[in-house]
């Protein structure tokens, strides 16, 4: 199994790739796993992120301005992998990246760049027949979303086709930080334990260490996206520094 869930919650940590720049978003995720995530999700830069608040959106149009590409991004994975044999690592993407590319191309070289698992928001489990034969193919777990509005009935789809781990969304909407983690997270979750025994991570909202440490008494993993890429926003010629205390604080709380 390629995702470690050791610690309670372990952390998933979301950055957007060539935001400010590639070399930046390898030293900022190698402080992150320095200082303890579990999951890197590598977030390919997309022109169109419909899934994403305001603060991923701008982070993809900064990486996009740089021409960063999903060959970008797998080929930075190789480098972290070479750094970390540990590490949980997972592309995140819209499905149009992998399509221009081809998706047993892309299902291929992920795996030869050392990638554990892959995300693709936008394409439904209904549709995604053919992505589960190449990911298979290529031993990549497959991870879906599951949503507090999706019926048991979806739930239990999802359930069966995903490997690695569930992500559960803590709630409706787009991602972002938000002040209140909803019980609609808690009850997601046990919706989702009556189909399957896989871990599973809840995400969107996830900012503070009180937030994180709140979803480790009910899921194995919390991912953290909208916040580090603030912190990488906000923080210029320091992101990695700032990236890695901040991991560090959430942790602190849950340890």
């Amino acid at each position: 199994m390629p995702f470690h869930f050791e610690n309670k919650p372990s952390l998933i940590a979301y950055v957007t790739c060539g935001d400010p720049d590639l070399a930046t978003t390898r030293e900022v995720i190698l402080a992150a796993i320095d200082a303890g995530a579990s999951v890197i999700e590598l977030g390919v830069p997309f022109s169109d992120p419909l899934a994403d608040g305001p603060v991923i959106q701008r982070a993809s149009e900064r990486a996009l301005k740089h021409g960063t590409s999903l060959q970008h991004v797998l080929t930075l994975a190789a480098e972290i992998r070479e750094h970390s044999q540990s590490v949980g690592l997972v592309i995140f993407s819209y499905l149009n990246p992998i399509l221009r590319m081809g998706l047993a191309k892309f299902c291929q070289v992920a795996r030869l760049a050392g990638i554990d698992g892959t995300l693709i928001t936008d394409l439904p489990v209904e549709e995604s027949g053919e992505y589960l034969r190449e990911a298979r193919k290529n031993d990549l777990a497959t991870i879906f979303l599951a949503a507090p509005t999706s019926t048991d009935q979806r739930l239990k789809m999802i359930a069966q086709v995903s490997t690695g781990f569930i992500y559960a969304i803590s709630r409706t909407g787009v991602t972002g930080a938000r002040q209140q983690m909803t019980g609609d997270a808690r009850a997601l979750v046990k919706r989702i334990r009556r189909f399957t025994k896989l871990p599973i991570a809840v995400g969107f909202g996830i900012s503070t260490p009180a937030q994180f440490a709140a979803v480790g008494k009910f899921a194995e993993g919390a991912v953290v996206g909208s916040a580090i890429v603030q912190a990488i926003e906000q923080n210029p010629g320091r992101e990695a520094a700032t990236v890695a205390e901040f991991v560090r604080q959430l942790l602190a709380l849950s340890s």
